[in-house]
């Protein structure tokens, strides 16, 4: 149903549901719009669609208004809280963050001025030339002076870059980058394998993580451990998996062999991640990704494994450390605990609205306003560029499920002191309960304060 939700809020082109259930969703052509559920009266006749009147089980259950109410229909008292058509409020008393929100997915949607939605990839192409002319611009420059003041600057510098990279193909999974999906494919595969990260193997399992946001078993990225399967890990894994900087190094691991308590390989197009027909796109960027594994090697004969090291290697791991640091974030570490859910009180649109946004500083300019994540979490499909002035139209709507991040320095240095914060808190969550959050084991770094 998630499907259907994300069709009547207009966002196009629209993704199609694969049988698999956790995995399926791509771009279909935006003049069509062929969703496969059970005949309803949606009573709405701000857009048409075709059906299939064919059932079939959905991983996401999404819950869908029978009537969308707009932004204009929403009324507030004076304390600024949202109410409903009748006039009857509906955040009455202390927020409660894990409570429905009392908005559609529709009226956030609605709030976003069009040419937000509008892909230029001509713009997207731009950024593209500007930072790969800036990754080779410093590695040039660091070959040249080549002594020990340049490379420590040129290791932060260059890992950012590679980590601004990654966004940019990151964008072109999603479809931001342009509605062209051939486009998209091939600057997608330039950019990810230029930093060993399989496009298409990303691509769908990061697809499975926005699909099912905070739901416990679900989600794909950072979820939480549920108790029985956290406290069936050894000792040293259950310390490593809290301890910095080892979560901060856990990307490349990840690839191979996902979370604990999931299988699969992003490399294996055999993999549980994957349904049949996205087997040519996984051996096509495991391809992709073993040739430029083989470029790296053969440069080393060249210039030497250690200025590769210096030149690659290191830069690489900065940018790991970058992806985990914002992943991790962007779902942890608020200073009021977020939920978690199972079963009926999941929602896309619930499940969305537990992501945070967070500010980086100068480097928000440099990795492309990632750091905007809440409107992104909830429409992948605005290009990066639009995010900003997207997520301004939205907060009204929002409300308190608007959490506003902390102003950051030039550089975001704050915000290690909130992930050694939250990795001391955040370990697992109750295996019974559809609303759950986080809880603390005091073995891991002594009884909390």
């Amino acid at each position: 149903m998630a499907s259907w939700v994300l069709s009547e809020c207009g966002i196009r082109p629209l993704p199609k549901f694969y049988p698999k259930p956790k995995t399926g969703l791509t771009n279909l052509n935006a003049s069509s719009c062929r969703l496969r559920v059970p005949k309803l009266d949606l009573g709405c006749s701000s857009f048409s669609c075709s059906s299939s009147l064919k059932e079939r089980n959905w991983a996401l259950k999404v819950s869908a208004p029978v009537r969308i109410q707009s932004v204009g229909e929403e009324n507030r008292d004076e304390r600024g809280n949202i109410s409903g058509v009748n006039g009857i409020v509906e955040d009455d008393g202390e927020f409660d963050p894990g409570a429905p929100p009392p908005f559609k997915l529709a009226d956030i949607r609605a709030a976003i001025p069009k040419h937000c939605w509008v892909k230029n990839p001509w713009k997207s192409m731009s950024y593209v030339v500007r930072d790969v002319a800036v990754v080779f611009g410093l590695a040039a420059a660091a070959a040249y002076f080549n002594n020990w003041v340049v490379w420590p600057l040129y290791w932060f510098a260059q890992g950012t870059m590679f980590w601004a990279l990654f966004v940019l193909g990151h964008d072109c999974g999603h479809g931001s980058f342009s509605n062209n999906p051939k486009l998209n494919s091939v600057v997608g595969h330039l950019l990810h394998s230029s930093i060993l990260v399989p496009y298409h193997g990303w691509r769908i399992s990061h697809r499975t993580h926005h699909q099912n946001h905070g739901h416990v078993e679900n989600d794909e990225s950072w979820h939480p451990l549920p108790e029985k399967i956290y406290k069936s890990l050894d000792n040293v894994t259950r310390k490593l998996r809290f301890t910095l900087p080892f979560p901060l190094l856990a990307y490349p691991v990840y690839l191979w062999s996902r979370s604990p308590g999931k299988t699969g390989s992003h490399y294996d197009p055999n993999s549980d991640l994957f349904v049949p027909n996205e087997r040519k796109d996984v051996i096509t960027s495991t391809i992709c990704w073993t040739a430029m594994v083989g470029l790296l090697v053969g440069l080393s004969f060249v210039m030497g494994p250690v200025q590769i090291l210096k030149l690659y290697g290191i830069p690489y791991w900065i940018f790991v450390m970058w992806l985990d640091l914002v992943t991790y974030l962007h779902h942890h570490g608020h200073e009021d605990k977020l939920p978690w859910y199972r079963g009926k009180e999941w929602s896309y649109l619930r499940g969305g609205l537990t992501t945070l946004d967070r500010d980086y500083g100068w480097i928000n300019n440099i990795h492309h306003d990632i750091g905007t994540h809440v409107i992104h979490h909830l429409f992948p499909q605005i290009p990066h560029y639009h995010l900003i002035e997207a997520t301004e139209a939205a907060k009204p709507v929002l409300g308190k499920y608007y959490r506003e991040p902390k102003k950051s320095g030039p550089l975001p240095l704050y915000l290690l002191g909130v992930l050694i914060r939250s990795m001391k808190k955040d370990h697992y969550v109750s295996d019974e309960g559809d609303v759950v959050y986080y809880q603390t084991d005091p073995q891991i770094n002594g009884p909390q304060k």
